[in-house]
Parts: C-alpha cells; sequence; structure tokens
C-alpha cells in the first residue's frame, strides 16, 4: 500500500503554551485502518489539527496524499481539505435546523470534488444512510431531534459522503454502551472499505483497538 498521509519531524506549539507537541515520523497507507489512542489532555486534538490542516506546524512537514499542507495558504489548505477529508467530530456537530438529508449533503456543497465523486446526490446520501441502519422515517427530520446514536451515524454519512481519501473519527463512540459501540463500528467499517477511504481512530477507549489494522499509543507517536 501506498502512504496516504506522511508527517516528518513536526514540532507546533498552542499559543500561550510553552510544552510543544513533537511528532518524529507518522505515516498513514491508503485503505488503512488505524486505532489511535490517547487520555484526556495528550495531544489527540492537536495532532488531528495539524493532518487536517487547520494548524500550521512550527516546523516540519505534512504531506497529505502528495500535497504540502504546511506550505500552502490558507484558502486553499481549506479547499483542500473539503475536498480529501472527513471528520466524525465527537460531539457530531450536525447543523440542528437542517433536517438529516441536508447534514449528510453538506460536504459537496463545498467541494466540487467530492460532489463529482458521490454522483446524483440524493442516492448517495439515501444509500449512505441506509448503510449507516437510519430508517428512512428519520431522514426529514431535523438534526436535533435523533437521539445520540443516530446522530452519530448521520455524522459518520457525512464524513464519508464523496469518498474522502481519509476520515478522522474523533471520540465518535464515547457516548455508547458497549454494544452500541460495536454496532457502530461494524457499520462503519462497512461504508469505508467500500468507499475505498483511510481510516483514522482517535479513541481513549483501549477496548475496541484491536479491531484495526494497527494500533498506535499517542505515547509512541509524539515525544
Amino acid at each position: 500500500m501506498s502512504d496516504l498521509l506522511t508527517l516528518n519531524h513536526l514540532r507546533y506549539t498552542w499559543p500561550g503554551s510553552t510544552d510543544p507537541i513533537v511528532l518524529p515520523n507518522f505515516t498513514l497507507a491508503q485503505g488503512e485502518r488505524v486505532f489511535l489512542y490517547g487520555p484526556s489532555g495528550s495531544g489527540k486534538s492537536t495532532l488531528l489539527a495539524l493532518i487536517g490542516g487547520l494548524v500550521k506546524p512550527d516546523q516540519g512537514e505534512v504531506v497529505f496524499a502528495g500535497q504540502h499542507l504546511e506550505s500552502m495558504k490558507g484558502a486553499k489548505r481549506d479547499q483542500f481539505r473539503a475536498d480529501h477529508l472527513g471528520i466524525i467530530f465527537q460531539q457530531f456537530n450536525l447543523l440542528p435546523w437542517l433536517d438529516v438529508r441536508s447534514n449528510v449533503a453538506l460536504p459537496c456543497h463545498f467541494s466540487k470534488r467530492r460532489a463529482q465523486k458521490a454522483g446524483p446526490l440524493d442516492a448517495a446520501v439515501e444509500r449512505l444512510l441506509m448503510g449507516m441502519g437510519l430508517e428512512s422515517a428519520l431522514w426529514s427530520r431535523r438534526a436535533d431531534t435523533l437521539s445520540v446514536g443516530q446522530q452519530q451515524r448521520v455524522a459518520a454519512a457525512r464524513a464519508l459522503i464523496g469518498e474522502p481519501d481519509l476520515i478522522l473519527a474523533d471520540e465518535p463512540t464515547s457516548a455508547l454502551d458497549m454494544d452500541r459501540r460495536q454496532q457502530f463500528i461494524d457499520l462503519l467499517f462497512e461504508q469505508v472499505k467500500l468507499s475505498g477511504s483511510t481510516l483514522l481512530f482517535v479513541s481513549h477507549e483501549k477496548d475496541l483497538a484491536v479491531r484495526f489494522d494497527r494500533q498506535l499509543s499517542l505515547d509512541e507517536v509524539c515525544l
């Protein structure tokens, strides 16, 4: 497998902090499913922000799909992120006033690349919602009327639409019990495989790690 993402000799310090995060080397291969463990406050959010180009490193390289994110200007970097990256946020970040269909379709309104890969948008949205186990009776409901588990699946469908190269899942199962966590991961793996995306799943729940192709601790990645 070829590398989709490579981080080389990264160093970053949040404004006002004196404690830098240092990443000598980190790679993700195309199609890989990687579990990254780290307790709260260990630097997981910083790592995801660097991978997604939300912050620029003080030094080092972020090479994503052959492009150097650290050297891109802001607008170009934002568009690259919209085209190539899907994110499942811990708090889901759905737009509460929009219905389920509209939330899932959002990335395709910001990325022509993902819209083209999705094909007919309504059909792509429905296919993902069915794949994530959301019954059709929920599709026209506002996002803020859904249960936590339902919102989680909508957030996953939104991240997956348009087959982005990389899915970042930031503590997506933290609000679920064990049975629901396992069910969600089953659904997520199935859809990631269909889309051909790489998955980086970040969590403090070590018991989930055995399901993944590779397991890492943040201590192994950062100094």
